[in-house]
């Protein structure tokens, strides 16, 4: 399996071999699973104060007095400590001890990231998926786009490449996001444009654009290329990334 390498200018400069990796049998059920084991790494602990709701003196009557033997307060008959009492413990608390970290086969998780990277290589996944673009996938470029220094060279690149008009779908889709979310720093929603892959440093100057993420070869995995556990993103890769990929 062959693909284009392109100049900054949109020029074609010649074929590159693609890795194995890319003729990968399409499983979403995998990529999906893998996706969400990433994401259970990032859940937080959390639980109730282990003595709340029993904090406090009541003792229950015993037998003969015809009445229930939950604990009672000492000034009163109320009840108290049980769940079925005002002010008393959560039955079945939320506690930090609680297994949050979903694990997943060595094996079943590098065939997801291989079938994930074919997925983004397949047109029909990729469209499918809301991206925008002209030309084939995926967009290889030469190795000078992974120096370019300034935004402006970026979108002139992209341009010329007829993947721009992605980035500008994911500005224009900004939008303030429905529920309490919007009070808790994450105000806005906002969708999933370009994945640019480089060799060894992230491409710093489309950092800023719309929807767009950047990464390093050794930062790539499996929710990077398929966002919200669905396939297809539109993703760019450098030259000799595509070439370190084939080695490992």
């Amino acid at each position: 399996m062959k693909a284009q390498v392109i100049t900054i200018d949109g020029t074609r400069k010649g074929d590159i071999d693609l890795p194995p990796a890319f003729s990968e049998e399409y499983r979403p059920d995998l990529i999906r699973k893998a996706v969400i084991a990433l994401q259970s790494t990032r859940r937080q602990p959390h639980g109730t104060y282990p003595y709340a709701g029993i904090e406090s003196s009541a003792v229950g009557w015993g037998s003969g007095r015809g009445v229930s033997h939950v604990p009672r307060i000492k000034t009163g008959s109320r009840a108290a400590k049980v769940p079925q009492a005002k002010g008393g413990r959560e039955a079945h608390p939320p506690v930090v001890q609680k297994v949050l970290l979903l694990r997943m086969n060595k094996k079943e998780k590098a065939k997801a990231f291989r079938s994930a990277l074919a997925a983004s290589a397949s047109e029909e996944i990729v469209r499918s998926r809301g991206h925008l673009f002209t030309g084939q996938i995926p967009v290889v470029f030469e190795d000078s786009f992974g120096e370019l220094g300034r935004t402006s060279e970026v979108i002139s690149a992209l341009t010329a490449a007829g993947l721009y008009q992605d980035i500008e779908r994911s500005k224009s889709s900004r939008k303030v996001r429905a529920g309490r979310g919007k009070m808790r720093g994450r105000r806005y929603k906002q969708r999933k444009s370009l994945l640019i892959v480089t060799a060894e440093k992230p491409l710093r100057a489309a950092r800023n654009l719309a929807g767009v993420d950047v990464v390093t070869l050794e930062q790539l995995n499996t929710e990077l290329l398929a966002p919200g556990t669905h396939p297809g993103r539109l993703t760019v890769y450098t030259e000799s990334a595509i070439s370190r990929l084939g080695g490992q």
